[in-house]
């Protein structure tokens, strides 16, 4: 009998927590929904930040993650290759991987103080460059773990198949283990991207933040989730509705990207 009360007091608690979370949830997304559509405009797409838009902010969000994608990347499959079909030593292994997952909780605000060490004090201003380097260093353990796990799934009748064939090590793993496993580490790419996507704590370190449009990465440069901090902050209520303008853009942004990885995992096949 008491078991039974235990269980059913659980059930009671975990079902309202649920509940509570989802309708905090929903409040926020509706509220988002509500103040961003009735703030957008067709000038908010076609204006920039000084003229009361968000033109300049979109190019420059999505330059700086493009580029930081371009990074990362490589890099990320790199080592993620490297761990699961390379590596010789487990322990040594073992440590990279906990070493990709500290890196992967780390606070984005440390990444960003880190890269203002290095890329921007050093050369005298914010530049966007800094700011590409900052969403890079947080994509690169997403990558790293999404490829070692899609790697880990690729069957091992399949190297053993390419081995048989008088396949070399780095062929086999090219033509035959990353084409088994290229769905996940995409949907992987894909959502390190959607995360960089809306992030703000590091760019404030870095890239700061331009009113104008430019493509010069080597001074202030446009973002769309430091141009929102920023308006929220205004008194005026064309700035602070501007602010929701963008920040349901954004939100919108980020869902497309997601869906976009969920789309691609559930038909892998």
């Amino acid at each position: 009998m008491n078991r039974l009360m235990l269980n059913r007091l659980i059930l009671l608690l975990s079902t309202a927590s649920a509940v509570i979370g989802i309708g905090f949830l929903l409040w926020i997304l509706t509220t988002l929904v509500f103040k961003g559509i009735s703030s957008t405009h067709l000038s908010t797409f076609t204006h920039d930040l000084v003229n009361g838009g968000i033109r300049n902010l979109i190019v420059g969000q999505f330059t700086m993650a493009l580029l930081a994608t371009l990074i990362a990347v490589p890099l990320g499959v790199m080592a993620g290759i490297y761990l699961r079909e390379y590596s010789q030593s487990p322990k040594l292994a073992a440590t990279l991987r906990n070493l990709s997952d500290v890196m992967m909780s780390a606070p984005s605000i440390v990444i960003g103080v880190f890269v203002y060490a290095l890329f921007v004090d050093p050369f005298g201003g914010y530049n966007g460059w800094a700011g590409s380097i900052a969403l890079a260093i947080m994509m690169v353990p997403i990558i790293i773990g999404t490829t070692d796990n899609m790697l880990a799934l690729v069957p091992k009748e399949l190297r053993e198949a390419g081995i048989a064939l008088g396949g070399s090590k780095h062929k086999i793993i090219l033509q035959i283990v990353l084409r088994a496993a290229k769905v996940g580490i995409t949907t992987g790419i894909l959502l390190s991207f959607a995360r960089i996507i809306g992030e703000t704590a590091p760019l404030l370190f870095t890239s700061a933040n331009n009113q104008f449009f430019t493509m010069d990465m080597s001074g202030q440069f446009p973002s769309l989730t430091v141009s929102i901090y920023n308006l929220a902050t205004y008194p005026d209520a064309a700035s602070q509705d501007l602010a929701w303008a963008a920040s349901f853009i954004l939100t919108v942004i980020v869902l497309i990207i997601n869906l976009g990885g969920r789309y691609l995992t559930r038909h892998k096949h």
